[in-house]
């Protein structure tokens, strides 16, 4: 997604995928947690991410990202933005139901609303032009939830997978691989963290310690800014 620099790309915040490649190990049902992002940009702290997960009743949950500018340009353009996911847990992994994405700036606002209907296998997105539609496909998530997802294949040891994911205007499969491990320092502090990196796009690397994190201690995307994101703190419970 490249970007005007500190708005559109702020709306990323964290985007990865796994899915299965191997006989997985049981997952866990989800559990709450808060985890607060520094988003870096050249070397720069420009804004903070705050994701959380919460139960909404009636077997779904609610994944949050909500990044604001806090200095630098992303600040003095009030750069604000929110992804809003509700999932329902399926087959030990995250399944969208719907996706909201809000960013406001003092230039620039955008939204988008995805809605999946798992009864008619449909997915309609509105952005504000129009609804576009299309078909849904099993364990399918959204570029939200796809950290999350993420984290949790790698808990359960896989290490190359292929996850469909709800974008505009279809269902893309993205590739992911296990690429080392590295000794990262971050906020939150020092890891030996896997370095996972996309096949199909070598835009961005992410760092996990999934037996500690379900979400990266680390991401460094390149494509639109130049984005780093660098936990800070991770609390469980609501």
């Amino acid at each position: 997604m490249t970007k005007p620099i500190s708005l559109c790309t702020f709306a990323a915040g964290v985007m990865l995928a796994f899915a299965a490649s191997a006989a997985p190990a049981a997952t866990p049902a989800p559990a709450p947690f808060t985890a607060t992002y520094q988003v870096s940009q050249g070397g720069q702290a420009i804004g903070e991410a705050v994701v959380t997960l919460k139960s909404v009743g009636n077997g779904q949950w609610e994944y949050s990202n909500q990044t604001r500018g806090t200095s630098g340009l992303a600040a003095a353009l009030g750069a604000n933005s929110s992804e809003t996911t509700h999932f329902r847990w399926n087959n030990n992994a995250p399944e969208t139901v719907s996706y909201d994405y809000h960013m406001d700036a003092a230039i620039k606002s955008k939204q988008r609303h995805t809605e999946v209907n798992w009864n008619t296998h449909q997915v309609t997105v509105d952005d504000g032009k129009g609804p576009m539609n299309y078909a849904s496909v099993p364990g399918m998530v959204d570029r939200n939830t796809t950290p999350y997802a993420l984290g949790l294949a790698l808990r359960a040891g896989k290490q190359a997978v292929a996850l469909p994911v709800a974008v505009k205007r279809n269902v893309e499969t993205q590739q992911f691989k296990v690429a080392g491990t590295d000794s990262v320092k971050v906020p939150a502090g020092s890891f030996q963290a896997e370095r996972v990196e996309r096949s199909d796009n070598q835009s961005f690397s992410a760092w996990y310690a999934p037996q500690k994190y379900p979400v990266p201690v680390k991401l460094a995307q390149s494509d639109g800014g130049n984005l780093t994101l660098e936990l800070v703190s991770f609390k469980n419970g609501n």
